[in-house]
């Protein structure tokens, strides 16, 4: 029997609107393909060790930065499970450490994942930033497909679900 394309989802949360369109998407595709269904946030401690070796922060500012994301990225989590619930969908939660994209990439081979989802770019985004760095990287190392969401329907889709 032919094991199926998608049975296991990771879908990066980084608070911002677009991931949170990411997550429902891929809440939708969990409960319609039964798939399991991992998020993870990142804490970018890449970026504040460059931005106090550039002496942007003081070491006390960047751990204090650090912890808040930490925090937020427990909040965006559990949102995505708040919404993931009257779906009857499992959601597993990860808050992992380091470089954006390494993690997110880590994670998808830790859990041998099918698809990994990110969120599109907003809106007000400047033409150059239309895709960041992290998710190019995550798009040319993963090694599952990658789909960037920008349905702009899916709240109704998500609610019809």
């Amino acid at each position: 029997m032919m094991k199926p394309l998608i049975s296991n989802i990771i879908v990066a949360i980084t608070g911002s609107d677009a991931s949170i369109m990411a997550a429902k998407y891929a809440i939708v595709l969990a409960k319609q393909y039964r798939c399991r269904l991992t998020a993870v946030y990142v804490v970018d401690t890449a970026t504040i060790r460059q931005l106090t070796l550039s002496r942007i922060f003081v070491q006390e500012e960047s751990q204090e930065f650090e912890q808040s994301l930490e925090a937020n990225g427990g909040r965006y989590l559990a949102f995505a499970e708040e919404l993931a619930r009257p779906k009857g969908v499992k959601i597993e939660k990860e808050v992992r450490r380091g470089a954006v994209y390494t993690e997110i990439l880590r994670v998808a081979g830790e859990r041998n994942a099918d698809l990994i989802i990110l969120g599109g770019w907003e809106k007000d985004r400047s033409a150059r930033d239309i895709i960041s760095h992290d998710h190019r990287e995550i798009m040319v190392n993963a090694k599952c497909p990658v789909l960037l969401v920008k349905e702009p329907a899916i709240d109704q889709i998500y609610k019809q679900v």
